[in-house]
Order: structure tokens, then C-alpha cells, then sequence
């Protein structure tokens, strides 16, 4: 059975932006309910009360349907929900005015008055602030608040109160209107740009997979792009002396077993230097790719030169495939990168706090395929790895490698990489 916590921590910062939004105007409808609608019984009586009860509990229900329509509307989940807004509209119009009435020309005693003022002013307050979620003009949001005072004022006066009286409480509804309009507005445009930035960060994580991509490919062109015309060339050449019997034939194809040949080993050269990295290149490059998609990363602990060759491609590889994993999996704030050289072994920890339990479980880390090619690689210098959640929403994946004897030196030593935050790259 999921938990409250764990169910608010599986979402992403969008989705969590979301809901707080959404739930903070929700609990507008149910404290207009609990603040006027209950409150009213006992000062009316148990006839009357009941009933402005019942009007404030319909008044509250259109309010929170309207939020939840108007928020998917927003995120252009469903269409404008027009009809919704202007039945709440006419609803609120209509219970402010049967709250003046009340007052003017109802019961007499200041419980009364009390109660119908305490209705007509959280309506009229907390229903065109409603309405300006679903309104994406704000001088239109803004001029719900004013049309709702100005019908104050109106309705007030033609009910027998005085003209000073009903512009005060035209001005009463015109500020709290206006305050709760202006936190919709606030609200929606904070939440929308929230989704924007979210949107941009996959975007840049899928650009510098496309450029990495592409780097790839523009060195394996550059490699082989000369090598194969000659190639084809030579062989052309070839089958026109073969054709007159010319022995020189053999000296051409000679050359294209060698010009293949060389392009065997250079091919080797690209994709080894593409899957064999140096590990204080890689430290730094995740650091900066991180960091660029608006993650905290810190790298610290030991420095990575020293080391021989093949720790430094095995975890030169871990660090890549965890900073790609980082990128694609969850919603990470912060990854943490550090490097022990202990006794006899060199241990790599990745962490970071992005990935839930449920993505660590099927494989959302770095797993999956991805798991799987790393412990093969490690393996091939007796390496291991271990990979899971470590608790408060965390994911560690561990790397560790031993060293030969004459390699290993003891203890940590400074950092090989400053930490560097989002602003610093950002500048």
C-alpha cells in the first residue's frame, strides 16, 4: 500500500507544482464551506440556516469542480469549461444578492446581519478568483473582480443601503476579488513555467545525447570517408588490368588489402576512444552536462591520474552511463560523484535523488541493459558493481575495482574537480 510520502515523492517537480496548486484552491471551496456555510446555523436557526447551508455547500462543489476543469484546461487536458464558468459566475451573482436581500430585508438582529455579511463577502470573494483560473486574458481575470464590485455597489443601493455604505463594501469585494484573482493568475503562470523549464531540461539532456551522436558519426566519416574512395578506386583500377592481363593487378590489389586492413584498425581507434574514456575527462564532462540540464553535481574525492589504463576506461564508463541515466530517469535536483582510492581498490559512488523507488526497482537508474553491460566490464578487471535505492529517495550505484599492488596507493586526496553549481555554468 503506497503512503501519502511516497505517492508525493514519485511525482515529478512539475506534477508536485501541479498539485499544490491545485489543492491550495480546492481547500478555498472547502474553507468557504466550513467558514460561512456551517457558521450559519446557529445564528439563523435551524430553517433558515439549513438552507444557506445547502446554497453555500452548491456554491462550494461548482468552485471545486471549476478548479479542477479550469487546471486541466490549462495544461490543455480538456477544453475551456465556458458553460461551468458562467454557471458559477451566475451563481455567485446570485447568492451575494439573496445575502443582501437577507440583510436588508430579512430577520432583524446582528447575528443575522452577521451571518448573511460573513456569506456575501467570502462568495463574492472567493468566486471571480475561481473563475479567473479559467481565463487566460489577466485584464479579463482582473475585470471579473471589478464587474462583481460594481454589481455590489449596485444591488446594495437598490436594496435600501446607503450610498456610502454599499460603495464600502464595493470596495471590500473589489480588494479581496482582485487578491485572489491575482493569486490565480500568479498561480497558473508559475505552474505553466515550471512545465517550460522541465520541458527545456529533457530537451537539452536529448541534444547532448544527439550531439555526442553525432561527434561519433563525424569521426567514423572522417576516418573512413577517404579511405573507402581510395579503396573503391584502386579496385576499379584493378579489375580494368586484370581485364587487359596486366600483372600490376596484383600489385593494386595488394594496396586494397592494406588501405582495408588500415581501416579496420582505425575503426577499432574510433570506437575504442568513443567506449574507452579517460576518467578525468568523463568526471568533468558529466559534471558540466549535469549541470547544464539544471542538476547540482558535485564530483570530489580521490584524483583520477595514476590510475592504470584499464580502472580508468571501466569507470570512465560507469561515470557516462550514470550521468546518461541521471539525465533520463526521475526528476535528480542533486548527484553527488565521489572517488576513494583505498587500500588495494579504487571505489566510485554515484548518487543522486531523482530516481524513485518504483524506476530503481524495474531499472530506471542506471539498469537494465545498461547494468548489465557495466558489471561485464568491470568484470573483465575482476570489478564489481552495486546498484538501489538508499533510502529518503536516493540512488547509489557503486563501482569498485581492485588495483595491482604496485599501483595502490592509500588514503583520499584532494578533489580532482571544484564543485561547480548550475549558476556558474548558467554565467
Amino acid at each position: 500500500m503506497r503512503t501519502p510520502g511516497r505517492w508525493w515523492r514519485h511525482k515529478s517537480t512539475p506534477e508536485k507544482v501541479e498539485t499544490y496548486t491545485r489543492w491550495s484552491f480546492h481547500f478555498f471551496a472547502v474553507m468557504e464551506f466550513f467558514s460561512v456555510g456551517l457558521t450559519s446555523v446557529a445564528p439563523l436557526g435551524a430553517r433558515l440556516g439549513t438552507a444557506v447551508m445547502l446554497v453555500v455547500a452548491v456554491h462550494a462543489t461548482l468552485c471545486f469542480v471549476t478548479v479542477s476543469r479550469a487546471i486541466d484546461w490549462t495544461r490543455g487536458r480538456r477544453p475551456q469549461p465556458t458553460a461551468l464558468l458562467w454557471t458559477l459566475a451566475a451563481v455567485t451573482a446570485a447568492i451575494a444578492a439573496a445575502a443582501i436581500g437577507l440583510a436588508e430585508l430579512g430577520p432583524k438582529g446582528e447575528r443575522v446581519d452577521t451571518a448573511a455579511g460573513g456569506v456575501f463577502g467570502v462568495i463574492l470573494v472567493f468566486g471571480p478568483g475561481i473563475i479567473a483560473l479559467g481565463v487566460r486574458d489577466r485584464r479579463r481575470a482582473f475585470g471579473i473582480a471589478g464587474g462583481f464590485a460594481a454589481g455590489t455597489w449596485i444591488v446594495a443601493f437598490a436594496l435600501g443601503a446607503a450610498a456610502l455604505t454599499a460603495l464600502f463594501t464595493a470596495l471590500i469585494v473589489l480588494v479581496g476579488g482582485v487578491f485572489i484573482a491575482f493569486t490565480a493568475v500568479f498561480s497558473v503562470w508559475l505552474m505553466n513555467a515550471v512545465y517550460e523549464l522541465d520541458e527545456a531540461r529533457e530537451t537539452r539532456a536529448r541534444l547532448a545525447v544527439a550531439e555526442e551522436r553525432l561527434r561519433f558519426g563525424r569521426d567514423l566519416h572522417d576516418v573512413m570517408g577517404r579511405n573507402l574512395a581510395v579503396i573503391a578506386l584502386k579496385s576499379e583500377l584493378a579489375v580494368q588490368l586484370a581485364q587487359r592481363g596486366r600483372p600490376e593487378a596484383v600489385t593494386q590489389m595488394v594496396e586494397v588489402q592494406r588501405l582495408a586492413q588500415e581501416s579496420q584498425r582505425e575503426v577499432r581507434e574510433v570506437v575504442r576512444g568513443y567506449r574507452e574514456a579517460d576518467l578525468g575527462s568523463e568526471l568533468a564532462g558529466a559534471q558540466g552536462v549535469l549541470a547544464a540540464a539544471g542538476i547540482d553535481c558535485t564530483v570530489g574525492g580521490a584524483t583520477a591520474a595514476g590510475l592504470p589504463a584499464p580502472v580508468q576506461s571501466a569507470l570512465g564508463w560507469v561515470v557516462r552511463e550514470a550521468a546518461t541515466n541521471v539525465l533520463r530517469h526521475g526528476d535528480a535536483r542533486r548527484c553527488a560523484v565521489r572517488l576513494r582510492v583505498l587500500e588495494g581498490r579504487v571505489v566510485l559512488s554515484v548518487e543522486n535523488d531523482g530516481v524513485s523507488e518504483a524506476g530503481a526497482e524495474s531499472g530506471a537508474g542506471p539498469a537494465g541493459s545498461g547494468l548489465a553491460g557495466l558489471r561485464e566490464r568491470l568484470a573483465e578487471i575482476d570489478g564489481t558493481l552495486e546498484a538501489g535505492p538508499a533510502g529518503q529517495g536516493l540512488f547509489r550505484l557503486t563501482a569498485e575495482v581492485p588495483l595491482p599492488s604496485r599501483s595502490a596507493p592509500s588514503g583520499d586526496v584532494p578533489a580532482a574537480v571544484a564543485v561547480r553549481s548550475m549558476s556558474e555554468v548558467t554565467s
